[in-house]
């Protein structure tokens, strides 16, 4: 048996115009933008023709201003040699004049230390002159006071003379006493004159002292004395040495004696002698020996 086909519904209608609208609309599209991308490209252009010719007024401006530059700097420049050259020529001639007048001023001076010098001259000599004058006159001084010195030494030896004389005389007036240790006579002075006599011996020290009564040793010379008593009426005293750590008493002596004690630094004794006896008072001098040989 025959199978009888399918029946399909039919297909629906196509709309014709639709494609004819699309591709319309495309070309509107397609022709509105091209306007567009014209218009801009009209644009670009006059911006790049506006930015062209005002580079090109830039351009043209700065080759103006270096033009005028360059004008400026070249008169400077020739202003300035112009300066330099004046100026050179100032100096120059300033050199010169400098010169001239260094020139003159140098005569000048030489002619000024020439007189100077002729001046200096006349001078020395005028003062040479009188510098003989005066060596004449001081050599004329000089004999005058040669010839009074002459008279004065003559008188000075002839005082010396006298002073030896007297000096003899009163050496030998010296009175010589027996000492109270040694048993030999010692020359003793009764006085300030008689005492420098004996100095000028120069056997011994003299060391003058005037020793009051105290509780406390006094220091004459290298040692100390102590006045125990003095009776003026009889010229007599006591007295204590202190010497070499020990004491020794000298008891009722009378003036003008040699009180004689040893120390142990001095092989010749040491000598006191008492001039003058007054209340609670004496006044004499110490003699010493000059060479100072210790005792065995």
């Amino acid at each position: 048996m025959a199978t009888n086909p399918p029946i399909y519904p039919p297909p629906p209608k196509s709309n014709s115009n639709l494609p004819l609208a699309l591709a319309g609309g495309a070309i509107v599209a397609m022709l509105a933008g091209n306007i567009y991308l014209f218009t801009q490209i009209q644009d670009l252009k006059k911006e790049s023709s506006k930015s062209s010719d005002a580079m090109q007024a830039e351009i043209e401006k700065l080759q103006e201003d270096t033009t005028a530059v360059g004008a400026t700097s070249r008169k400077h420049a020739e202003q300035l040699r112009e300066q330099m050259d004046a100026g050179l020529r100032q100096t120059m001639s300033a050199a010169q004049a400098a010169a001239q007048k260094a020139k003159q001023e140098a005569v000048s001076s030489s002619e000024q230390t020439a007189r100077k010098l002729e001046q200096e001259q006349q001078q020395m000599g005028q003062k040479l002159s009188t510098d003989i004058g005066d060596v004449k006159q001081q050599a004329n001084t000089a004999n005058t006071k040669i010839e009074t010195v002459s008279s004065e030494v003559a008188s000075t030896k002839t005082d010396v003379a006298k002073t030896k004389t007297e000096l003899d005389k009163t050496i030998a007036e010296l009175k010589s006493v027996r000492g109270d240790l040694s048993g030999t006579n010692s020359l003793v002075a009764t006085n300030g004159k008689e005492l420098a006599a004996l100095r000028r011996l120069g056997e011994r020290n003299y060391v003058e002292f005037t020793l009051l009564k105290t509780k406390e040793p006094q220091r004459v010379g290298d040692i100390s004395l102590l006045l125990k008593n003095a009776n003026p009426k009889k010229n007599q005293f006591t007295v204590e040495v202190h010497a070499d750590d020990k004491t020794t008493q000298k008891k009722d002596r009378t003036i003008n004696e040699p009180v004689q004690f040893y120390v142990a630094k001095a092989a010749q004794p040491y000598e006191i002698v008492v001039n003058n006896v007054a209340k609670d008072k004496i006044s004499g001098y110490l003699s010493t020996p000059k060479d100072r040989i210790p005792r065995n």
